[in-house]
Order: C-alpha cells, then sequence, then structure tokens
C-alpha cells in the first residue's frame, strides 16, 4: 500500500489499521499496490467466467489469506440491458444509445452497491484481529457492514441520523449490532460515531475515501469488462458522497497502465483499445443537492481556481430519501474535479416524480427500484433532457438499492 498524498509505504492493512488509518503526512487516503499477473486478470473477465462473487478476483483484493474471507456472493451483480430506457431515448430525443442497468438490488448480501465494502471490510478485520468497529451512515452502509461484520463476529456500532428508514433500523438490530439514533442529522450522526470512536479507542470508517471501499468497489470496472466487453462511454448514479466515482477512477487508472493494458489489450478486453475514465453525470434529489448547486456556481463561473472548495452545506435537507440526505458535501472536493476531467456533469431530478417513475420501470420491467436507484433512473432521463447522452455511446445506470429496503416505498409505487 501507498500513501495517496505523499507515497510513504505502508505495509499492508494490518498496520493500515493500527496506525488509525491515517499516513504520517496525515492523510486518510491509501491505495493498494497488486503484484499479481494481469494476464490472469484477463481470464477472469472472460464472458465465460462465472464468478460466485466478488472474491472471484481474489489476487487483485488486498486480503492475504482465503480462509478470512467473508462472502455471501455480492458484488458480481447482473447488468442488464433495459431496452426500454433506449426506446425512450430515441423517440423522445433521437438518441441511439445503449443503456445497461447493474442490478445491485440482486447483490448477495444486503441488495445494494455498498455489500462489496461490507464484504471486504469484514475481511480485513478478521485477518487482521479487529474486534470493534463503528461507522456513521444514512442507511445502506450501516446495513452491508451490520450484516458482514455479524459474520466475522466483530462488534459494529452504527450511529444514523433521527430520519433513518425503519427497514434499515429494523435490519441493524437483527444482526445484533448496535444501533444509535442520533438526535440530529447525518452530520450529527457523524460527530456521535467520532466522539465514540476516540472514547473507545475503536476504529472508525474514514468516509468516502476509506480504502477498503474504495479498493472493493474498483471492482466494477472488472465487471463491465466481463459482462459488457467493454468500459461504457457513460456512468451514472444518485450521489451523496461519492465512494462510487472514485472508486472507478482507481479502478481505471489501475488498468491504464502501460504494462497493464497491453495485457488486457492482448486478451481483447476493452475491444483492445485504452481503458478510460468513462463521462461521469451523478443525480441528486432538489430536496437535497448541494453538489448539484456548487456545480451550477461553478460553471456559471467558470470554474475558477479553489471550485471545487466552494459548495453550500444543507443544515436540514427536507428530502424524503433518508440515504440521499447528506447536506454537507465534502467530498465534493475530491468528486467535483473527478466529474469536470471525465467530461461529465451533475443533474437535478424532481423527487416528487420519483414514485411515478418507478411505477413506469415496474410496467416495462417488472422490477420496483428503490428511492435513490429511482433517483439514478431520473437523472439518465434528466441527462437526455440536457444533451449529455450522445448518439452511439454506451451508458451504464449504476443503481444503489432495491424497494425491499424501503418498503414505505415500494407499498407508495404499487398504490400508485
Amino acid at each position: 500500500m501507498h500513501c495517496f498524498n505523499c507515497g510513504a509505504k505502508i505495509e499492508d492493512f494490518g498496520q493500515w489499521f493500527a496506525q488509525g488509518q491515517k499516513c504520517s503526512c496525515g492523510c486518510q487516503r491509501a491505495e493498494v499496490d497488486y503484484y499479481s499477473d494481469y494476464s490472469e486478470l484477463a481470464e477472469l473477465c472472460s464472458p465465460e467466467a462465472k464468478p460466485k462473487g466478488m472474491f472471484h478476483y481474489f489476487d487483485f483484493l488486498p486480503v492475504n489469506h482465503r480462509e478470512n474471507v467473508v462472502s455471501l456472493n455480492e458484488a458480481t451483480v447482473p447488468i442488464e440491458r433495459w431496452e426500454f430506457l433506449e426506446k425512450y431515448a430515441f423517440d423522445n430525443y433521437g438518441v441511439d444509445c445503449k443503456v445497461y442497468v447493474c442490478r445491485s438490488d440482486l447483490s448477495g448480501g444486503t441488495g445494494t452497491f455498498k455489500d462489496p465494502a461490507g464484504a471486504l471490510g469484514a475481511s480485513l478485520m478478521k485477518e487482521f484481529g479487529v474486534k470493534e468497529y463503528c461507522i456513521a451512515s444514512t442507511g445502506n452502509t450501516a446495513t452491508a457492514f451490520s450484516k458482514y461484520l455479524s459474520l466475522a463476529g466483530i462488534k459494529c456500532s452504527v450511529f444514523v441520523p433521527n430520519d433513518v428508514s425503519p427497514d434499515t433500523a429494523k435490519t441493524v438490530k437483527e444482526m445484533g449490532q448496535a444501533l444509535i439514533v442520533s438526535e440530529g442529522n447525518y452530520a450529527q450522526a457523524k460527530k456521535d460515531a467520532a466522539e465514540y470512536s476516540k472514547a473507545n479507542g475503536c476504529l472508525i470508517s474514514p468516509g468516502n475515501i476509506d480504502a477498503v471501499r474504495v479498493e472493493s468497489k474498483r471492482t466494477l470496472v472488472f465487471e463491465y469488462l466481463r459482462q459488457i466487453g467493454r468500459m461504457p462511454d457513460v456512468y451514472m448514479q444518485a450521489v451523496a458522497g461519492g465512494t462510487a466515482p472514485i472508486a472507478l477512477d482507481r479502478g481505471v487508472r489501475e488498468l491504464s497502465k502501460p504494462e497493464v493494458a497491453e495485457k488486457l489489450a492482448k486478451a481483447g478486453l476493452n475491444e483492445g483499445k485504452p481503458i478510460t475514465l468513462p463521462k461521469m453525470i451523478l443525480a441528486q434529489q432538489d430536496l437535497c443537492d448541494p453538489m448539484v448547486q456548487a456545480w451550477e456556481w461553478a460553471n456559471a463561473e467558470g470554474f475558477p481556481e479553489g471550485w471545487e472548495k466552494h459548495y453550500p452545506v444543507l443544515d436540514d435537507p427536507k428530502t424524503k430519501i433518508a440515504i440521499l440526505s447528506n447536506g454537507v458535501p465534502a467530498m465534493y472536493a475530491i468528486v467535483g474535479p473527478l466529474i469536470r476531467q471525465s467530461g461529465g456533469a451533475f443533474v437535478r431530478v424532481k423527487e416528487d416524480s420519483i414514485v411515478g417513475l418507478a411505477k413506469w420501470v415496474n410496467d416495462n420491467v417488472n422490477v420496483i427500484p428503490g428511492p435513490a436507484s429511482m433517483v439514478c433512473i431520473a437523472g439518465f432521463l434528466k441527462a437526455l433532457e440536457e444533451g449529455l447522452i450522445k448518439n452511439g455511446e454506451i451508458v451504464s445506470l449504476n443503481t444503489g438499492e432495491g424497494s425491499a429496503r424501503n418498503t414505505a416505498f415500494r407499498d407508495a409505487v404499487l398504490n400508485a
């Protein structure tokens, strides 16, 4: 491993955990160095491969011994082509594109795209003898880490905002983990978690730059190569923090190294072309959209120096989508420049439209996505409206969760 800021060498996650998940320079961001033969990755990404989960890519994950793996066959979810969205794009905007949906609701763990981080985190903590962990979450991360850490026999104290979904609270408690409901919003839950970590000397999640989360979620790049045969031209998701875009960039940088790219090209992966960062378009709902507001300001001002540090703070977001209720977009300083580098954008969708849109989705593919997933799908429609999707592009929608994680939303869709 090495520090993202100063490049200092870190032996492994054991050392990383022991030094409080930060480098001596103070940086909390690190990346893993892999010494595997990347020609093996080409074999693992073959369309003939039949993975049973993320640890199909074991040699490209930082767990040292297979006996420490904690897995529920997560992360290698179906990437489905949804042709009705393609028809909508062509009929309404004359855009001829292909649309693939990452069905994270079918993940083997908790049915969210947080499962890879939960699985890798539990495996690493088991390997290095971590006894307790604490985390602040708006929902999905809480659920994933609660489940996987319970399987590893590790105590997890979960701090959530006062508007936490009842379904999330129920799941955490069923896993036998401690649920602490803050008296305030997500920002308060994070403060409470930090105080608990300090008082009890236990590891705490470093948030969206967490090396555990980033190293696990970058495997989506491998799955694009295996299931689609190439990287998409456009990547979309709903955003509250932004780990997935950071992880996508991490995976692309890793596989675009000359010595790696040559092996992948020889194997015909990505159609033999260099692997590059897709255009990233991130969506937020209008009742909690600080990153969109920040992007609109930066765009209007011509992206002046320091633009990525200029963002609003929403003290009390009124959104009903609890897992996207992050009014303090600290990760914008990292995510914003990545979006600009990719040629992408942030888009705003109307929260009150997503129930009706979810019914439309269900009518077409017999699937009811969760509310955050619907923000992503609504974002695709908004991106079409704003001319951000072009003819011939392959678009990936990384949906986050299914409606089983929010029964009230599911019932609203069924009764719409």
